[in-house]
């Protein structure tokens, strides 16, 4: 007589959930915006930040368990199914399981990893608690690719789009005409520069008004007609991001947000306006341009928000571009607290706004505008004063302004970039 033994089926864990869901899902971690110079950084406000780095591949397969047992993928009860027998064993195919997902994210080149060498100290053990293996394990670094980023700008823009309703793609509409390939509008006569989009019937009905009709017809220079089509302008646009203390501080992590919108209009550009630009400035007690590929690991720091330094690299940056429309998108949720006079020392002053400082961030506005650069301001405060001086802002360079939050960011710049509406500040 055949017998059969039947044993508990566990499966694969790995082949119940969707790989890009997961990254997706774990953007907020991926995009983090800590302090920059890691825990313990900043004695004025405390201690931020734990003893794992926040990079390391330990506290990443943290974050996916986490985000397992939030999506459902891995119950509580799954997980003491895993630590039956024995509790070891468990532990291994949990270990397992992780180590797996990491691996399929480094080879599908959302991921990369980097060994930091871990020599052992004196009478520092190899193995065991408290080993250099143990350190090793927390030493090995992750980073996002270039596909990582653009993964999760299109998953951010996807989601964007979906909440603010149909938008037209294509290029940025003006109320001109020119040549193009294609014809919307009244044909007109061929001038030297013009795409050459021939009106095959307007050019053979000016010959033969000239000349009569007759075999062959002669084609004179003047008898040229093409195809008027509606022209669409270039944009560069630069995007200031506020990374001073209060973006990240009062409970609220609100540069990771503006993170994700600079990700998402960026894939946005380079997928559906090819002729367009975008720079990314952060500004904080000076300001510099970062490359989009090291936007993720940007983070808050330091301390005072100089606006009239990031208003001067941004019109620098936008000048060099020779586009026909130029915009400055800026983010930010605090007051001007800092400029930089003579050669290169930063005056700042926290309390209030200082009147110093006010008149040099206007008058770089005032710069922009006479460079015909219009600045756009997303404010994530709603103070009296800080109220004021966007009002202002947007007076000066005849700008607009929006006051938002972190949910509503990313859809009021979506709508301000693809619908360009006229708003004023109330």
């Amino acid at each position: 007589m055949r017998f059969t033994t039947y044993s508990k089926f566990t499966g694969h864990l790995l082949e119940s959930f969707n790989l890009q869901e997961l990254l997706d899902s774990l953007a907020d971690f991926l995009l983090q915006s800590g302090f920059a110079g890691g825990p313990y950084y900043h004695p004025f406000w405390g201690e931020f930040g734990g003893d794992e780095a926040e990079d390391s591949l330990d506290a990443l397969k943290e974050a996916i368990l986490q985000k397992l047992l939030e999506m459902g993928k891995v119950t509580p009860e799954m997980l003491n199914a895993l630590a039956e027998e024995p509790d070891e064993e468990g532990a291994k195919q949990l270990a397992e399981l992780l180590d797996e997902i990491v691996r399929q994210l480094i080879e599908e080149g959302y991921l990369s990893t980097e060994q930091v060498p871990q020599v052992p100290t004196e009478g520092q053990p190899v193995t065991g608690p408290g080993s250099v293996g143990k350190g090793a394990a927390r030493s090995v670094k992750f980073n996002l690719t270039q596909k990582g980023l653009d993964f999760l700008g299109y998953k951010t823009l996807k989601n964007l789009l979906g909440s603010v309703g149909k938008s037209s793609f294509g290029a940025h509409d003006t109320a001109e005409l020119a040549t193009g390939i294609e014809a919307e509008a009244s044909s007109k006569q061929y001038e030297f520069g013009d795409t050459l989009n021939l009106d095959v019937p307007a050019t053979l009905k000016s010959a033969i008004e000239r000349e009569g009709l007759g075999v062959p017809i002669n084609l004179d220079y003047d008898d040229l007609h093409v195809h008027q089509s509606e022209y669409r302008s270039s944009c560069a646009t630069v995007l200031m991001l506020d990374c001073s203390h209060s973006m990240i501080l009062y409970g609220e992590d609100r540069f990771t947000p503006a993170k994700k919108v600079a990700l998402a209009l960026a894939h946005l550009i380079r997928t559906q306006y090819p002729g367009d630009t975008l720079r990314v400035v952060l500004f904080h007690d000076s300001a510099e341009e970062i490359p989009l590929a090291e936007l993720a690991r940007a983070q808050v720091g330091p301390y005072h928000t100089n606006t009239a330094e990031g208003f001067r690299l941004a019109r620098r940056l936008l000048l060099a571009q020779k586009k026909d429309m130029r915009q400055i998108i800026m983010i930010t949720d605090g007051k001007p607290s800092a400029i930089t006079v003579g050669s290169g020392h930063i005056y700042k002053n926290p309390i209030g706004l200082d009147p110093r400082i006010l008149r040099e961030t206007y008058r770089e506005v005032s710069l922009c505008r006479r460079a015909g650069i219009q600045i756009n301001t997303f404010m994530l405060a709603q103070d009296y004063a800080l109220v004021e001086f966007v009002k202002k802002v947007s007076e000066l360079c005849r700008g607009k302004a929006y006051f938002t939050s972190t949910v509503t960011l990313g859809q009021y710049i979506m709508m301000d970039f693809l619908r360009r509406k006229t708003r004023k500040v109330t």
